[in-house]
């Protein structure tokens, strides 16, 4: 007899190209592993992030790449530790106010004169309450970055967010490529801790 071993991840893959929806599933099942240590994602955080995840990155784990407190505050430390990985990342920022808030991008983070990515990419913020802004498919502009900011979304001279170099200063703006409000309580943020997931 012919007995094949599938990983959890794996069942819920096929689960979900068999299906086409996670309707019939018990997410809580499927919850993805957490590897690397967080100052920001809890068991809400994650429960409400996977649901809306690309397809492409259900069922994966999520791995550390970036984390201020372990990387230090420097963009071209985020670009660096982003050189080797190879699919869609999550940008978890929290404010000094405790806010948090960020972005799924379609794929890692480099420097870039133009703006890359798809859109599988949005916005998300947990203040007052976890809400998602998906591509409104108005422009490209998904993210872009250089060593001194980092943009996420734009269009008529705003970002949906921005990120100084020493990744110490925030901007968050109401922007065509996602429709947002913006995403804390104030346009001007203190950043208290940035991390960055990939997928494994």
């Amino acid at each position: 007899m012919n007995v094949q071993v599938v990983s959890m991840s794996e069942e819920l893959r096929r689960a979900l190209y068999s299906s086409g929806s996670l309707t019939s599933l018990d997410l809580e099942v499927f919850l993805p592993d957490v590897n690397g240590t967080t100052e920001i994602i809890t068991d809400h955080v994650r429960k409400s992030m996977y649901k809306k995840l690309p397809a492409r990155a259900q069922g994966y784990s999520w791995k550390l790449v970036f984390s201020t407190s372990q990387n230090g505050f420097s963009l071209n430390s985020l670009y660096r530790k982003m050189s080797d990985v190879d699919s869609p990342i999550m940008l978890f920022i929290q404010d000094t106010h405790q806010n948090v808030f960020g972005a799924v991008l379609s794929c890692s983070l480099r420097v870039s004169e133009l703006f890359y990515g798809t859109g599988e990419s949005f916005l998300f913020s947990f203040h007052p309450e976890f809400q998602v802004f998906p591509w409104t498919g108005e422009n490209n502009f998904f993210v872009k970055g250089n060593n001194e900011s980092l943009v996420v979304g734009g269009g008529d001279g705003n970002f949906g967010l921005w990120l100084d170099g020493d990744l110490y200063q925030g901007r968050t703006q109401p922007c065509k490529t996602f429709d947002n409000p913006q995403l804390t309580d104030t346009e001007d943020f203190i950043i208290k801790t940035v991390e960055c997931w990939c997928f494994e």
